[in-house]
C-alpha cells in the first residue's frame, strides 16, 4: 500500500518514513526541503520537491504517485516564527494544507485515509498546575501557530463529513529524539545539545520573570510518535483525536541540566525573558496513548538515545 509522507525530510517526517518501510509500505516524500534534509530520506524512496502552496504541483504530486495513505507532517512549526509572521504561517499550514486535502479528495484520488499531525503542546492554552489536557480538554491555543493547527484539524472534520475522507489527527506535545535540527527547526532540546557539545552557553526562557525555572513542557520521544502514527496509517487508532506525548512534566531548566550533564559540558545555564506566543504550562493527558502502547519513553533513556545520535554526529 502506497503511503505518502509530507515532510518526509525533515525530522519527524523521516521517522515516519523509515517505520512505514520497516512496516512494508511503498513511501514516497513530498517536501519543499525548506527545513528537510535530503541525507534524512531513505535511498530509494521517491521524492516530489513540492511546496504545498503550490496547488498545481501538489495535485500533480497526488496524482501521480496515487497513494492510498496520506502522512501530513510538514509545516511551519515554530511558535515564534508564527508571532513574528502570522500570515507565513496560516499560508502554509492552512492554505497549503487545503491544497493538499482538495488533492486528496479529487475526482479519481486513491486516498483512503489521512493523518494529520497536529499539537497538543499548543493547543490546549495554558493547563493549570495540578491538571493534565485530554483529548476532550478545552481547546485555548494562544499563538498563530496553535489557531493554525486547530483550523486546519476543524477543515478535517468538514471535510470528513462532505467528502468521505477517513482522517486521524494525533496532537503531539513537545517531540524531541536524533535529526531535530537546532537551526531549521523547533526544539528546545536540539537546540541545547548543540550549544552543550559546542561549548556556548544555554538560555532558560522565563516562565515569568528571568532566573525562574522555564516554561513546563512534556516532552515525548520521535520513536513514540512513529509507533502513533503507523497505527494511525494502518487504520487501527479507536479514535479520531489521539494525544501522543509522556505525560511527565519537564521546566526547562531541568532539560537544561539534564542535557549538560549528559554531554559532560561546562556550558553556563543562562537566564532569558519570557517569549512572547510561550505558554507557561503544558501537560498532556496520555491515559489513551498508553492503553495502546504501553508507557511513553522516559526523557532519561529517550536523551541518552538522543546525546548517543548527537556525539556520533
Amino acid at each position: 500500500m502506497r503511503v505518502l509522507v509530507t515532510g518526509g525530510a525533515g525530522f519527524i517526517g523521516s521517522h515516519v518514513v523509515e517505520g512505514a518501510l520497516a512496516a512494508g509500505f511503498e513511501v514516497a516524500v513530498l517536501d519543499d526541503f525548506s527545513t528537510g534534509r535530503r541525507p534524512n530520506v531513505p535511498d530509494g524512496v521517491r521524492i516530489f520537491k513540492v511546496d504545498l502552496r503550490d496547488r498545481e504541483a501538489t495535485f500533480r504530486a497526488v496524482a501521480e504517485f496515487a497513494p492510498a495513505l496520506v502522512s501530513h507532517q510538514a509545516a511551519q512549526a515554530s511558535v515564534a516564527r508564527s508571532v513574528k509572521d502570522p500570515h507565513l504561517d496560516a499560508h502554509i499550514n492552512v492554505l497549503g494544507g487545503l491544497n493538499l486535502l482538495d488533492a486528496c479528495t479529487a475526482p479519481g484520488s486513491s486516498v483512503q485515509h489521512f493523518v494529520f499531525a497536529s499539537t497538543g503542546g499548543a493547543i490546549y492554552g495554558e493547563v493549570p498546575e495540578g491538571e493534565r489536557a485530554s483529548e476532550s480538554y478545552r481547546l485555548e491555543p494562544k499563538s498563530p501557530y496553535a489557531i493554525s493547527k486547530l483550523t486546519f484539524e476543524r477543515l478535517l472534520a468538514v471535510y470528513r463529513e462532505q467528502r468521505g475522507l477517513s482522517i486521524n489527527v494525533l496532537r503531539y506535545s513537545n517531540v524531541y529524539g536524533p535529526r531535530q535540527d537546532p537551526d531549521g527547526e523547533a526544539g528546545a532540546v536540539a537546540v541545547f545539545f548543540n550549544a552543550a557539545l559546542t561549548g556556548k552557553s544555554l538560555t532558560v526562557f522565563a516562565q515569568r520573570t528571568p532566573g525562574d525555572s522555564g516554561a513546563v513542557r512534556d516532552y515525548v520521544f520521535v520513536g513514540d510518535v512513529t509507533r502513533a502514527n503507523l497505527q494511525a496509517l494502518a487504520g487501527k487508532l479507536p479514535r479520531p483525536v489521539l494525544n501522543v506525548g509522556s505525560g511527565q512534566a519537564t521546566t526547562t531548566l531541568a532539560l537544561a541540566e539534564r542535557i549538560v550533564a549528559l554531554c559532560g559540558s561546562r556550558s553556563p545555564i543562562e537566564p532569558g525573558g519570557a517569549r512572547p506566543g510561550d505558554l507557561e504550562r503544558s501537560l498532556l493527558d496520555v491515559s489513551v496513548f498508553q492503553q495502546l502502547f504501553g508507557p511513553p519513553t522516559p526523557l532519561e533513556q529517550g536523551l541518552a538515545a538522543t546525546a548517543r545520535w548527537y556525539r556520533e554526529r
